[in-house]
């Protein structure tokens, strides 16, 4: 049994608890303390967990004394001194109330093919299960995870490298940064290239993040620890006072939270030379002044339209992060590729300059989104839909490709525009279709007219009709169907 089907048979377990009223976001945050529980034993990691709370004390309870252990668990963990513990297991408490439906789901989660899990990776099951949560629209968890495939294709073109410190300030369930331990191991021979210092700083302080939300923060953990990352995963707001403590990094890649803060409010840093409700323009203020300004430290972030033509503060952000960073590449992403529908997105890569001024001298635009296919459930966005793309960004002589959608614009014309970014998108083909319509007011003139002899055919049968009183013949008839189903052809037309 490989990965995507255990996956899929923990999401049917789902169904299980749906008399309890639990949501989907809330079934994989309790799939998370067990799921850590019997991956600690299929690891042979179970030394550190007291021995009355491993896996095997949940499979040898049922009914009531199961649910009782099982509450004593969670709290007992959650005061533990592991920090591990600590983190995942804080505040912990279970949503389902009864004890038929927690003892399915042990059970059914000790029956699982662990060992062809284990195989694939346990990682790679517990992503498979996040992304299956919000795929899910009814969970709202999509804001949470931002799709592998865009991803992977961003950390490509970043490229972290072995000894760098990579930071994502608004962590979700810390994908970027495991995407981007991934991709060091791979250049790496899986850190084995690397001396034991260098391997330790790897694991140990190379990956970090922020995490809002409580229970995103733990299956952030979650996420990290099946990978083998114990870097930093701080649960708290990169948009308070704690945020201006993260900085010097030399990659950052990250997808902050849509939409405005909550109640309106502004940020309670200092140190942010603009303020706004706009969450977005916060986190990228953020991000270019927490890069290392060495001429090399580099961020790609996923932001929405709006942060790319919001006027006022909006504009004084962009200025001023074109006058400190180069932004060399901006990609419209198409729409449907998040669990949010409808929502238009755009990926940012800038690199941090030395100095804070007129560090952008143009910036190129590469059109991912017209003409492109609507992206969803039965049309997924794959790594081939961004091939063109990935070869025009490492092109070394960007002017010399025949590429339509990728367009480059100098740091002058953009001033001229109030500094928006909103720039790039090329002709839609769905609109042309319209270039050699009619005019419209001959063709309603026409309609009109038609319509007209419609009524007049109509009126024509009703008079005769009525001169008729009651009684006819059956030529007299005849002619009038035939007149009402000419009236009626017109008028169908029409």
């Amino acid at each position: 049994m490989g990965n995507q089907q255990i996956v899929q048979k923990l999401w049917n377990l789902c169904n299980v608890l749906r008399d309890d009223g639990i949501t989907y976001h809330q079934y994989v945050t309790e799939l998370t303390y067990l799921l850590f529980l019997k991956m600690m034993k299929e690891t042979n990691n179970e030394g550190a967990i007291p021995v009355d709370y491993r896996w095997e004390s949940l499979v040898t309870r049922h009914g009531i004394e199961l649910k009782t252990h099982y509450q004593k668990l969670l709290i007992d963990l959650g005061n533990d001194d592991n920090a591990i513990f600590k983190q995942i297991y804080t505040n912990a408490k279970t949503n389902i109330d009864e004890p038929k439906n927690l003892e399915k789901i042990v059970r059914s989660i000790d029956e699982l093919d662990w060992y062809s899990a284990k195989e694939e990776g346990l990682g790679d099951l517990y992503e498979g299960l996040l992304e299956k949560n919000a795929s899910e629209t009814k969970s709202g968890a999509g804001q949470y995870f931002t799709p592998r495939v865009l991803i992977d294709v961003i950390v490509k073109l970043v490229n972290p490298q072995a000894g760098e410190r990579c930071n994502d300030p608004a962590a979700g369930t810390f994908g970027f940064m495991i995407a981007a331990d991934r991709h060091v191991r791979e250049q790496t021979d899986d850190y084995f290239d690397l001396g034991e210092k260098e391997a330790e700083f790897q694991k140990h302080q190379a990956f970090s993040g922020v995490e809002l939300v409580k229970d995103t923060h733990r299956l952030a953990l979650m996420n990290a620890m099946l990978h083998d990352i114990q870097g930093e995963i701080i649960l708290g707001d990169t948009l308070s006072e704690m945020g201006k403590n993260l900085k010097n990094y030399d990659v950052i890649l990250t997808n902050p939270p849509f939409g405005t803060k909550q109640g309106g409010e502004r940020p309670t840093r200092d140190d942010l030379t603009f303020t706004s409700t706009n969450k977005q323009l916060n986190f990228l203020q953020h991000i270019y002044r927490a890069l290392k300004p060495d001429g090399k430290a580099r961020a790609a972030v996923v932001l929405p339209d709006n942060v790319l033509f919001e006027s006022g503060i909006g504009a004084k952000i962009r200025e001023d992060l074109m006058n400190k960073c180069n932004l060399h590449t901006i990609v419209r992403l198409p729409t449907g590729i998040f669990y949010a529908q409808g929502v238009k997105t755009n990926v940012l890569f800038f690199t941090r300059g030395v100095t804070d001024k007129d560090n952008t001298k143009e910036v190129w635009v590469y059109d991912l989104r017209t003409n492109m296919p609507s992206f969803g459930k039965r049309t997924p966005l794959t790594e081939k839909h961004f091939e063109a793309f990935v070869s025009a960004y490492k092109a070394e002589d960007r002017t010399s490709l025949k590429d339509e959608r990728f367009n480059v614009f100098t740091r002058e014309e953009i001033q001229k525009k109030d500094n928006s970014l909103d720039i790039g998108l090329i002709a839609d083909e769905s609109l042309s279709a319209y270039e050699n319509l009619p005019d419209p007011i001959d063709s309603a003139e026409e309609a009109i007219a038609k319509l007209n002899q419609a009524v007049g055919l109509l009126n024509e049968v009703v008079a005769e009709l009525r001169e008729v009183e009651g009684g006819t013949s059956y030529k007299k008839s005849e002619a009038d169907d035939l007149k009402v189903a000419e009236a009626s052809e017109v008028g169908r037309h029409e």
